[in-house]
């Protein structure tokens, strides 16, 4: 009787804060009869404090609330909320991309379907590990063979590489020399190295262009020498 008595005459607003530390600290909803019984009230007056609190977190602007779940009660975060939070979850889920990841990542979304042979010959260095790495994180896949010599394998990025980057589609690639930035905003590299990695990603880019007009002029050279 002592306890119950002390708990009442700690006062309605205290009793409130009672409740509230004992849902903010618990990942499931709490029992109507659990409240009580630490409370060391009765079911009546515990659930008359409970709906207040729900009142309260209702009638003011807040990021958590209170809500009836079951036959209990729990604290959560506002429903408003919710977009946030799972890009929270989404980022807090995603692998941080080394700079050489980025940069061969970055070639093969703009380049795709392309061989890691190509990809070599545009960042003028291995390409094995890092691509290895892009399909076990599932953001490449390969695509079939380039009809050529050899017939290596194709990579195109996947539909994890789209949601990985906040896209709908590949349509909404920003140009290449954003890439790096488009990788920060969704928490993908460290903001330490963004600066390096977007000069990486602009020589790169520069490198594309190389390699592109270089096999147009080969295209036009072995073009002429047919028609001659």
């Amino acid at each position: 009787m002592n306890e119950e008595k002390s708990t009442i005459e700690l006062g309605s607003d205290k009793i409130k804060t009672i409740i509230e530390s004992l849902l903010f600290s618990n990942e499931r909803p709490m029992d109507l009869s659990e409240l009580a019984q630490v409370l060391s009230l009765d079911k009546k007056e515990t659930e008359t404090y409970c709906d207040e609190l729900v009142n309260d977190y209702l009638s003011k602007s807040s990021g958590m609330t209170v809500v009836k779940i079951a036959g209990g009660y729990q604290m959560c975060s506002h429903p408003d909320n919710e977009p946030w939070l799972k890009r929270m979850y989404q980022t807090r889920g995603k692998k941080k991309l080394s700079a050489a990841a980025l940069e061969t990542l970055a070639i093969i979304a703009y380049k795709q379907p392309i061989t890691r042979m190509e990809i070599e010959n545009i960042r003028g260095v291995a390409a094995d590990v890092v691509v290895k790495n892009l399909l076990e994180y599932g953001l490449i896949v390969t695509e079939g063979r380039k009809e050529v010599p050899g017939r290596p394998f194709l990579h195109v990025t996947t539909k994890k590489f789209l949601e990985y980057f906040g896209m709908n589609s590949l349509l909404d690639l920003p140009p290449l020399e954003d890439f790096a930035q488009l990788a920060q905003k969704e928490g993908l590299v460290d903001d330490s190295s963004t600066q390096a990695q977007t000069d990486d990603i602009a020589v790169e880019n520069q490198l594309i262009e190389n390699n592109e007009k270089n096999n147009k002029g080969i295209e036009n050279s072995n073009q002429g020498g047919i028609d001659e």
